[in-house]
């Protein structure tokens, strides 16, 4: 009896390891592209913090994870804040934007920290602050419009223009867009209004979302009013609309750090890992290592989809189409060719 019970059990456990080797066999075998290397992660998570540019770049990296190596994908909505200690807490496994400095203090504490980790430079050469358009400045002789504001040039400028930039609903004070509640850059901003003085006759608004500040600008652009707000590259706004940065003193980190009385300071977009994702996901990371891109290419897509009111998704699938050069050097060869026929 007791041989006939081992022989039993055996055989089930032989059972048992054929039926749950199939998938794990499938995986290693690589049968979309070099699938799952590393072996205990079957979803890997995105954050987005509230733009879209990281959208795209979500759907890019996305595409090329879901269909090259086999993992499921999700994303998770929410603040700058809220997203980062999803990173930092596993929650989230991959951040496709960090604006390094504009969360500086937190960002510097998760490295130290070792919760998460950066693997590639995204983009390097972006701006940010306060914009006005240009026919503000120099006025628009195509379209009728005359200048409006000849001699403004800096942050500090605006508080001598209230009744430029005036607020429809408080008569005789200006209004400046500030970044949408939640973003780290907003409060930066609210420093900015205390340091150049701007609360004497300028109110700050804070916008509900980034779509109310493009809807808010778009607005009057087209109808060539006078705005002033927050808004930063790759951008369709900063793309399509000739549009002018205000002027502030150089970096200078320790004002920045005392009054934020400078420009903003220079911000590598990186992208950063969870500590666990590298030996979850080896085959991710390295792919994730090679991705790197510029404020042009970001904004190409950001047009398009503008213009076709496209989603990001679909922006991601023609920008991987009309950039197949760029991303097929991110993978290996193997990766590239199933991606390629999985976007025909």
């Amino acid at each position: 009896m007791k041989k006939l019970l081992f022989l039993f059990s055996a055989a089930a456990l032989i059972v048992l390891a054929a039926c749950g080797g199939d998938s794990e066999s499938e995986r290693d075998s690589g049968t979309n592209g070099e699938s799952g290397s590393g072996g205990d992660i079957d979803t890997i998570v995105f954050a987005d913090a509230g733009w879209d540019s990281i959208r795209i770049h979500n759907s890019i990296a996305q595409t090329i994870i879901e269909e090259g190596y086999g993992y499921d994908t999700d994303v998770t909505a929410g603040s700058t804040a809220a997203t980062i200690q999803g990173l930092r807490d596993g929650d989230i496994n991959a951040y496709m934007e960090v604006w390094t400095d504009n969360i500086r203090e937190v960002y510097e504490e998760a490295l130290e920290l070792g919760d998460i980790e950066v693997v590639s430079t995204n983009f390097d050469d972006n701006e940010q602050g306060l914009y006005v358009p240009t026919y503000v400045i120099e006025g628009d002789p195509e379209r009728g419009i005359d200048p409006m504001a000849p001699d403004l040039r800096t942050v500090e400028d605006l508080k001598d223009y209230p009744e430029v930039f005036e607020d429809p609903e408080d008569p005789g004070r200006g209004r400046v867009i500030n970044a949408p509640s939640g973003w780290a850059v907003a409060d930066a901003i609210d420093d900015k209004f205390e340091a150049y003085g701007l609360d004497e006759t300028m109110n700050n608004f804070m916008p509900g979302s980034d779509a109310a500040i493009v809807a808010d600008l778009a607005s009057a652009y087209e109808n060539g009013k006078a705005w002033v707000g927050y808004y930063w590259s790759p951008t369709w706004p900063t793309a399509e609309y000739d549009l002018t940065l205000l002027e502030e003193d150089p970096y200078d980190e320790d004002v920045w750090n005392e009054t934020k009385a400078t420009e903003f300071p220079p911000n590598d977009v990186t992208i950063a890992v969870h500590k666990d994702l590298p030996d979850q996901a080896p085959d991710v990371v390295e792919f994730l290592s090679n991705y790197e891109t510029s404020t042009e290419l970001t904004e190409e897509a950001l047009i398009y989809m503008d213009e076709n009111d496209a989603s990001a998704e679909e922006a991601a699938i023609w920008w991987m189409n009309e950039h197949e050069d760029l991303w097929t050097s991110w993978v290996s060869d193997e990766v590239a060719e199933v991606v390629k026929d999985a976007l025909q």
